[in-house]
């Protein structure tokens, strides 16, 4: 690792950390001409690197929630297996009978197996992890994330090895023309590899290394011949790319965001950096390999620089620029308009509708949720919990007859046949409102409790169903709650350091007013009134809701809540019901878990 906290190099002169002649963003693309280096230059041959490829069975998908059940691993040096280990582990947890079926893994079998505290020590020290070791799994973020986890459950220190998948390696060796998919029996197949993957953690581990195996023939053959080489490989650069590197000679050294556009001026791409230079910079080098913005690069004909004082304001401009553009080679937050929100509706006998827009009409609104699913998932929770109509139609004037089976079931009063009045609903319509906006215990309790039954009674597929649709409600109201929060705020400034200087924001119903950066020696009482004084004025929202998206508001909240920040002025209070949903963060499954978020860099990516 070099001075500068990075352990990457010029590709061009690995001796040379952030080379001034070749600078690189990400990984910088080997030369285009080989050239011959010194012996202490030409790195660890792939035939000396020993490399210790490992597979999981395990009772689940979601490591911390689910165990594992066997590990199976082969060590390998040039082609060869040195050495093999495998065991069963008792996960201390029941194995689903799909698992069963998948894998042939029985409860009886593993009862009587040694736990992971264990097995976990055992396989760390057949793998003997050193400097010159590669742990190598087909879809290395699944077995690492349950390795990990294991290790932080139990105490025992992760060694934190480097990571090769030959999943991700396959993608970019190995054509869609060439095989139908990139799954481990697929490429096994291809490369002719006699250990065929079963399920069983010691099979699959052998059949990885087999493609291995066969993957290093096929680097060879590109001219990789060591773990440096095979660490800095990427795809070549494309001829567009390469035409259009002098996009890039006018773009400052500073943060903020940039434009890609076409001829005609449209906007093809927005993103945002601390370095807008070094940035727009890499997307001419082969450390850019999406084939979407690699297409993009060919089409465009400028690049429009946006320089910003603090990286928070240029989080918020990518956001709006991306919002307001639609950008076509952008992915995310195009669309925010589009997000579903869960509504619990204004009239007589209120219902939960999914719908698209937040209008100011009285209704309780839930979200915005990342999809319609979602949205679905946390009603059916708030279902459980609440005995709502479902019915859409007109249930006024009554009429009798018309109840549905929910009412026989005992999960609707019935009103539309006049069996429950207007205050006995409102009951339940006002119970459900104080649990989307302050209290949630009332829908945590109630399907809790089912999901505990479903698990005594072995009913486990129900029980993840109930428990999947709690957490959607739960994710949803912390959001709701905290958007909201932030969103009656009608003024609020803060300060954070950073180095030298301070950076201040001006945050007004959720929205970002003004920002600036104050550099040593400024009269912080004089920047700070005159940032207020010009900053953007900002009306009420819909409610309590902020007056912006909510990704810019939740940018703007981890803004303020990250370390060393400051109150300078706030009106009104801030703060999140007491009884909210944040206090059930644990039972909130996001798609990025914390094992998740301390992953490995997986190699070849």
């Amino acid at each position: 690792m070099n001075a500068l906290g990075d352990d990457r190099v010029c590709a061009k002169h690995p001796r040379v950390p952030r080379c001034p002649e070749h600078p690189y963003a990400g990984v910088v693309a080997q030369p285009r001409h080989p050239v011959q280096g010194a012996f202490d230059e030409l790195g660890t041959p792939l035939a000396a690197t020993t490399f210790v490829v490992v597979d999981l069975e395990t009772t689940g998908p979601r490591p911390g929630e689910a165990g594992i059940t066997e590990i199976g691993a082969v060590r390998v040096r040039d082609g060869r297996v040195l050495d093999e280990f495998g065991t069963l582990v008792n996960p201390r947890t029941p194995v689903p009978p799909f698992v069963t079926l998948l894998t042939g893994i029985s409860q009886a079998m593993v009862d009587s197996a040694p736990p992971v505290e264990t097995a976990l020590p055992a396989f760390l020290e057949f793998a003997g992890f050193g400097p010159d070791t590669v742990l190598v799994a087909h879809n290395a973020p699944f077995d690492v994330g349950f390795l990990k986890a294991a290790c932080a459950a139990h105490g025992t220190r992760w060694p934190s090895p480097a990571v090769l998948d030959t999943l991700r390696l396959a993608r970019r060796l190995v054509a869609r023309g060439e095989v139908a998919n990139h799954k481990l029996g697929t490429l096994a197949g291809f490369f002719g590899v006699a250990d065929r993957p079963t399920h069983r953690a010691l099979d699959d581990a052998r059949a990885t290394a087999g493609v291995l195996r066969g993957l290093i023939g096929r680097l060879r053959s590109r001219g990789v011949d060591t773990w440096e080489e095979l660490r800095a490989f990427r795809s070549a650069p494309t001829p567009a790319q390469r035409g259009r590197r002098h996009l890039a000679d006018s773009i400052p050294d500073a943060p903020g965001v940039y434009v890609f556009e076409d001829a005609s001026g449209a906007s093809l791409y927005v993103g945002k950096s601390v370095n807008l230079r070094t940035r727009v910079r890499s997307y001419f080098t082969a450390s850019e390999t999406r084939p979407r913005i690699r297409e993009m690069v060919g089409l465009a004909e400028r690049v429009t620089p946006i320089v910003c004082d603090t990286a928070v304001e240029a989080e918020v401009r990518e956001l709006r620029l991306i919002a307001e553009r639609k950008p076509p080679y952008n992915r995310r937050s195009r669309n925010p308009e589009r997000a579903p929100w869960l509504k619990l509706t204004a009239e007589t006998f209120p219902r939960l509708a999914v719908v698209r827009e937040v209008r100011d009409d009285g209704a309780c609104y839930l979200g915005p949720f990342p999809g319609t699913r979602a949205a679905e998932s946390a009603r059916d929770a708030l279902h459980h919990a609440f005995p709502l109509r479902r019915c859409s139609h007109r249930i006024t004037p009554p009429r009798r007859g018309a109840a549905c089976a929910l009412a026989g079931m005992g999960r609707c009063g019935a009103p539309c046949e006049g069996a429950q009045s207007p205050a006995e609903y409102t009951v339940h319509a006002a119970a459900a409102a104080r649990a989307m906006t302050g209290d949630v215990s009332s829908v945590v309790e109630a399907v809790s409790a089912h999901v505990a039954t479903l698990a005594r009674e072995l009913r486990y597929e129900e029980a993840a169903v109930h428990r999947d649709r709690l957490s959607a409600f739960l994710g949803a109201a912390a959001r709701t709650q905290r958007l909201r929060a932030l969103g009656a705020v009608p003024h609020l400034v803060a300060a954070r350091p950073v180095g030298d200087d301070w950076e201040l924001c001006v945050v007004r119903h959720g929205r970002l007013a003004a920002s600036g950066r104050m550099r040593p020696g400024s009269d912080p009482r004089a920047f700070l009134r005159a940032l207020v004084a010009t900053a953007e004025t900002v009306p009420a929202g819909t409610g309590s809701l902020p007056r912006a998206d909510a990704a810019e508001t939740e940018c703007l909240l981890r803004w303020l809540e990250s370390p060393g920040t400051r109150l300078l002025e706030v009106e009104r209070d801030w703060v999140c019901p007491v009884g909210g949903a944040e206090r059930y963060r644990h039972l909130i499954h996001r798609h990025a878990t914390p094992w998740a978020q301390n992953q490995p860099e997986i190699l070849t990516d």
